[in-house]
């Protein structure tokens, strides 16, 4: 029942009328309409009545009003529909299907603009291309008539596909009876389809037309030019933009214009009888029609002045047209040109929207809500072939709408043992039947008369119908009334339909079903090298030969669609809006009550008021009821534990207070009114997140469990498997290195395996090895080899020669060798500073060349012992010309060959000094001072410090040594030694 609307528009529902009378009802659909409140319910069924006027009524802020609302939450609008037909579907995972219904001008296509795309899917390319796509079909199947100057000239059967969430995943089209005749002729007023206009107005393909009348578009007006439109010009342009967005290429665009183009010059291709043959009027259109359809002239010739016959036993003959042969074949492939070019643009625009690699295991279930906008009954002055098969169209959808809104509804009232009142109704099935029983009805009589042999006129089978259904209450004609003067007799036959009695004109009856269309034609338009229209004629790759079986009538095609198109509509939960027209002015402001009337009358309205008023607005079996509801009764969840389904859905009524609204029957729960509805609706939404998070909860928890127990399996594995890897590992090496104590290089030239990871860093560890080198050297030796690895460890890779070649003196002014005259001179000044000192030992001597800061070199000796740094005069007996503290000095060397060292002090007093006559000459000590210097500190940092101080200093040393020798080498390495003298 709708809701915020005040009482001055009437009653939003119908159902809410106090009295459910006729006169109440047009009273309040009357001031509804004067009051712009064209919606009104009907429960769950929208009538919607034609404003003939542009209205604020639709936009995406309107769209929000209505986006997640319940379907009386709002004012009736068909956004409400669409949102309920949505939620629907999502709920409870139904297919949902929307029947657009009513009166020839009642203005549906913009309520089918509306409700095609349902206004929850959001923005994506299939809605996109759903919305492109109804410009595109207005266009090419929509026409101005007398009542309307938008009136849909096809049916539309639209299927959009969901996944599990609720999101679309494609769509597909259907369209049913395109009213082609409209090509040929129109009613006086009226005009052919949109597009044949909209692409006259265009510059850029004004070329394709000759300066001459086109018939086609002259039958109603004297020119083309005076049926224009305001629209048309824009909507061309609205057209063009939306092929592009569809996905229609440029090369496919131009071809639709072309065979627009084509379909003009046909009808002005006129013939003239000679003698016993028949030429063309005017050949100069043969040529450009040829142009056109990139097809050569001369087939194209031969193809509008003879058919081709198959005369049995594989024989082939050419039968000339006559003039009146020729002007039919003309038309019929002029309307079959356009059929084929609509459907082609249907199943283009399938092609791009249907769903693709869609896997029901992988995305879940596949959900439609499906939209039917297709004609309304029309009832014209002159009513042929085409309204006929309309008009049984609404037949049998308003027999659907009697068997799922009214029969059904009583009969599921009275197998569930519902208390309720028989509402009487009229069931057309009646008139189902009179067109459709076989071997009885209309349309099979029509059949038979279409494959009789012999000429069969449109007045036989008239008089054919007139024999066998003369006694239908329904069917009626002048020579069975003959009192009726308003039907013509040998013309005319009358049908009391649902909306009303219809005469329908039997001329033309019998070639419309035929819907002869020559091979010839077909073979023509297969050969052309225009790719869109060569695909339009698949059936023009049969020669004639191959061609044997007769094709089924238009009206047995159109039948069989719409027995399918029931039944597919028939499994699906439908929502109905029901379409009035006010009047047949076009007026804004006029409401014919008379109009109005019969329109309620024969769609049943006032009938599904008293049934929807009598019944239910909800029905649910118990087990899916409760399945939904059950989490908000502390009875039933998670489980229940009563006997039946049908006592915990009580408990739960119950517990909400809901028993004054609900009914019990004997599988279901019925509800009464949707407030009651909504209420459980609004506690299962506030529960929801609750039961979310502890699902959540519970899933996250064994997740996480079973994580834990994967971990644990693998860090046991892992485990297993690097255990197994080291004791492989170790077995291995125990082969390869078992006789390496006997192998004279212990093992150096044995290959290592590759380690785990875990033993990577003990890789080639050869402590073993040294240990059996080490316990080979001499005690004498050691301190060279403890001076040569400290020099190693602080010069490697920094300069490239250090003497290690060698065996290192140390002490060489004590050496007779080095220094033959003044050895004795030597050591007794080393003995006579050892008893004034009291030094360890010595760590180093040797001559050298003393640098000062003006440049000039002096013969000076130094002498290094475990406490000081002695500067020494040769040519006096050694005598000690400087002496400084060992734990104050630092030294720095060059990267370099040569022999230069600087003893850095503390107070900045440096001692800059070369080697000088060594024996040999090249001899390299600087290595060897470094080394012995390094090995002394380091011997000196393993003592306490506590014990004895004084190393404290020449630890110090070390390190200042250290850093400045790495300070020396970058200065070295940018000045050289020069600038460093």
């Amino acid at each position: 029942m709708a809701e915020q609307e005040s009482l001055e528009f009437g009653k939003a529902d119908f159902v809410l009328l106090d009295q459910v009378t006729m006169e109440h009802f047009m009273e309040n659909l009357k001031q509804r309409f004067e009051m712009g409140r064209i919606y009104t319910y009907i429960g769950e069924v929208v009538v919607s009545v034609n404003p003939y006027k542009q209205t604020q009524l639709y936009g995406e802020d309107v769209i929000e009003q209505y986006r997640g609302r319940e379907l009386y939450e709002r004012p009736p609008h068909l956004y409400a529909v669409a949102d309920a037909a949505y939620k629907a579907m999502k709920r409870r995972a139904k297919d949902t299907c929307i029947v657009i219904s009513g009166l020839s001008g009642r203005g549906q296509p913009e309520p089918s603009v509306c409700l095609s795309l349902p206004h929850s899917l959001g923005e994506d390319e299939v809605k996109n291309v759903l919305l492109k796509s109804n410009c595109v079909l207005e266009a090419f199947g929509n026409a101005k008539t007398n009542r309307n100057d938008n009136s849909s000239r096809f049916g539309k059967y639209m299927d959009i596909n969901f996944d599990f969430k609720g999101d679309p995943t494609g769509g597909h089209i259907n369209n049913y009876l395109l009213e082609k005749s409209r090509i040929l002729k129109q009613h006086p007023g009226e005009r052919n389809f949109h597009s044949f206009y909209q692409v006259r107005l265009q510059d850029h393909v004004a070329g394709i037309f000759p300066s001459l009348g086109i018939i086609y578009l002259s039958s109603a007006l004297p020119t083309p030019m005076s049926q224009l439109l305001a629209s048309d010009c824009a909507n061309f342009l609205a057209v063009a933009d939306a092929m592009k967005v569809i996905g229609f290429s440029p090369a496919e665009i131009s071809s639709v214009y072309k065979i627009l183009a084509t379909i003009l010059h046909l009808g002005n291709v006129s013939f003239l009888d000679q003698g016993d043959a028949v030429e063309v009027e005017n050949e100069e259109l043969v040529s450009h029609l040829a142009e056109l359809t990139c097809t050569q002239p001369e087939s194209l010739l031969q193809t509008l002045l003879y058919r081709t016959v198959a005369a049995g036993g594989g024989e082939v003959i050419e039968k000339g047209h006559s003039a009146k042969e020729a002007n039919y074949a003309r038309d019929a492939c002029a309307k079959a040109i356009y059929e084929r070019l609509f459907c082609w643009i249907v199943g283009r625009i399938n092609s791009i929207i249907e769903v693709k690699k869609y896997d029901a295991k992988l995305h879940g279930k596949n959900t439609v809500i499906a939209v039917l906008d297709i004609y309304g009954f029309e009832i014209f002055d002159t009513n042929s072939f085409e309204q006929f098969c309309i008009n049984y169209c609404n037949e049998k959808l308003q027999q659907l709408f009697i068997e799922l809104i009214l029969r059904q509804e009583q009969e599921e009232y009275q197998r569930e043992g519902i208390e309720w009142q028989h509402v009487e109704y009229f069931n057309n099935q009646i008139i189902v039947d009179l067109v459709e029983q076989p071997h009885k009805g209309i349309i099979p009589i029509l059949d038979e008369a279409c494959l009789s042999g012999g000429r069969v006129t449109d007045a036989l089978f008239l008089e054919s119908m007139n024999t066998r259904l003369g006694k239908h209450p329904h069917y009626t004609s002048r020579k069975l009334c003959a009192t009726d003067k308003s039907m013509e007799f040998g013309r005319d036959f009358r049908i009391k339909h649902y909306a009303g009695d219809v005469t329908y004109s039997v001329e033309g009856f019998i070639d419309k079903n035929k819907d002869t269309l020559f091979q010839d034609f077909k073979r023509l338009m297969y050969k052309s090298t225009d790719p869109v229209l060569r695909d339009m004629w698949p059936d023009g790759e049969l020669s004639i030969t191959e061609v044997t079986k007769r094709p089924l009538t238009a009206a047995t095609l159109f039948k069989n669609s719409m027995v399918a198109l029931v039944e597919n509509l028939a499994c699906k939960e439908p929502y109905y809006v029901r379409c009035i027209k006010p009047n047949d002015q076009k007026s804004p402001l006029l409401f014919d009550d008379e109009r109005c009337r019969h329109q309620v009358a024969y769609l049943g309205l006032l009938e599904n008021v008293r049934v929807r008023r009598a019944g239910f607005a909800y029905r649910q079996p118990y087990d899916r009821f409760l399945l939904r509801y059950k989490m908000t009764c502390e009875y039933t969840w998670p489980y229940h534990l009563m006997d039946t389904d049908q006592e915990a859905t009580k408990a739960l009524i119950e517990q909400h207070e809901f028993q004054e609204d609900v009914a019990y029957g004997h599988t279901k729960i019925f509800i009464r009114t949707p407030q009651t509805l909504f209420r459980l609706e609004q506690e299962r939404a506030q529960l929801i997140p609750i039961i979310v998070l502890l699902l959540q909860k519970a899933w996250r928890g064994a997740l996480a469990r079973r994580r834990c127990r994967y971990l644990r399996a693998i860090y046991t594995i892992m485990g297993h498997y690097k255990r197994h890897k080291v004791k492989a590992y170790l077995w291995e090496l125990v082969h390869r290195f078992q006789g390496v104590r006997s192998m004279a290089d212990y093992g150096q030239s044995v290959e290592w395996p590759d380690p785990p990871a875990v033993l990577g860093q003990f890789q080639e560890n050869s402590k073993w090895r040294a240990r059996q080198i080490v316990k080979n050297i001499p005690p004498s030796d050691m301190a060279q080899i403890k001076a040569k690895v400290a020099a190693m460890e602080a010069l490697h890779g920094l300069r490239k020669d250090w003497g290690c070649q060698r065996s290192w003196g140390r002490d060489y002014l004590s050496s007779v060798a080095e220094n033959p005259t003044l050895a004795t001179h030597f050591a007794k000044r080393v003995q006579a500073l050892q008893d004034k000192v009291h030094f360890g030992s010595v760590l180093f001597s040797c001559h050298v060349r003393k640098i000062n800061r003006f440049n000039k070199s002096r013969d000076r000796a130094i002498l290094v012992t475990d406490q000081h740094l002695y500067k020494l005069e040769p040519r006096k007996q050694y005598k000690v010309m400087r002496a400084i503290p060992l734990s104050m000095v630092s030294i720095l060397v060059t990267s370099c060959q040569d022999q230069l060292v600087v003893f850095h002090t503390q107070s900045n007093d440096d001692l800059v000094i070369c080697f000088h006559k060594m024996q040999p000459e090249e001899d390299n000590r600087v290595g060897e001072l470094v080394g012995v210097l390094v090995n002394h500190f380091k011997i000196g940092s393993q003592r306490s410090p506590l014990s004895n101080p004084p190393l404290r200093a020449e630890g110090s040393m070390a390190r200042g040594w250290q850093r400045r020798e790495h300070s020396f080498m970058g200065k070295e390495k940018s000045a050289g030694p020069e600038g460093l003298c």
